[in-house]
């Protein structure tokens, strides 16, 4: 009798220490699954060079290269632009020149490729789904998600609820109409750059584009810095992060990754 309880008690142990081990095994899961950060990328949809007759977009290195910085972190990531479907890529985005390890990625890449070719409609994601909304530059940025009221709104309610906001190169022009709680630009006061002045000049598009990125957030109260033309710049201003050119895309991807593991 003694033995036939010895042994129901070994039984019942060992039991309870499976279930203890398989209850700490699903907790710790349910934390690495609730722990996945969600990142919004939003895309422009204009595809028009103003009235040059040449078909412009997003630069596809300023998409490829944050998106695998932040997909290779686990980060998820949902794509979406105003008119929903494929966001255009700037043609010359594409050229051999401007090639770099994340578009050679991209290239290879069948199923972002099809997440690209599937974007969400703006007025359709809500900020509550996500922890922080990027956006790849391109000139599109300056005709269409300028003036986007979807976009303007979106971008409020990240950083009114303590939600990372990122932009590159000519996308910190998203920011032109966005506001702060009491009516002010959001820029105002904050640490900022994006593409300068001179860097349009050399592309030969200031009469051509609506509005000069650098111009714009001076105007609106933003602190401005920059590097020399062509050269790495990024600058975090709480959370707000913004970047200057292509080059700079991967260091807001990095600067981004910081502000969602804070």
């Amino acid at each position: 009798m003694k033995y036939i309880m010895s042994v129901l008690a070994v039984i019942i142990l060992v039991t309870a220490c499976t279930m203890k081990q398989e209850k700490s095994n699903k907790s710790k899961s349910q934390i690495e699954e609730n722990s996945t950060k969600k990142v919004l990328f939003v895309l422009t949809s204009h595809d028009q060079l103003g009235n040059t007759g040449k078909k412009t977009g997003f630069w596809i290195e300023e998409f490829a290269a944050p998106f695998y910085a932040l997909k290779d972190k686990n980060v998820e990531i949902t794509l979406a632009s105003p008119k929903g479907g494929q966001p255009p890529i700037d043609p010359k985005s594409e050229g051999e020149n401007f090639q770099t390890p994340a578009t050679k990625r991209f290239k290879g890449d069948a199923a972002t490729q099809k997440l690209l070719a599937n974007t969400l409609k703006l007025s359709d994601v809500k900020e509550a789904d996500y922890d922080a909304v990027f956006y790849p530059g391109g000139h599109g940025p300056l005709w269409d998600l300028s003036e986007d009221k979807n976009s303007i709104k979106l971008i409020e309610s990240f950083y009114n609820n303590n939600k990372p906001v990122a932009a590159v190169c000519h996308a910190p022009a998203v920011l032109k109409n966005v506001k702060s709680i009491d009516g002010t630009p959001l820029v105002q006061g904050k640490k900022v750059t994006g593409f300068t002045n001179s860097e349009e000049e050399a592309v030969q598009l200031t009469t051509v584009v609506p509005f000069l990125v650098e111009t714009m957030l001076k105007d609106n109260g933003g602190i401005f810095s920059r590097a020399d033309d062509w050269n790495v710049h990024a600058v975090k201003d709480g959370l707000l992060i913004t970047g200057q050119n292509p080059a700079s895309s991967e260091k807001v991807a990095e600067l981004l990754l910081e502000s969602l593991a804070d």
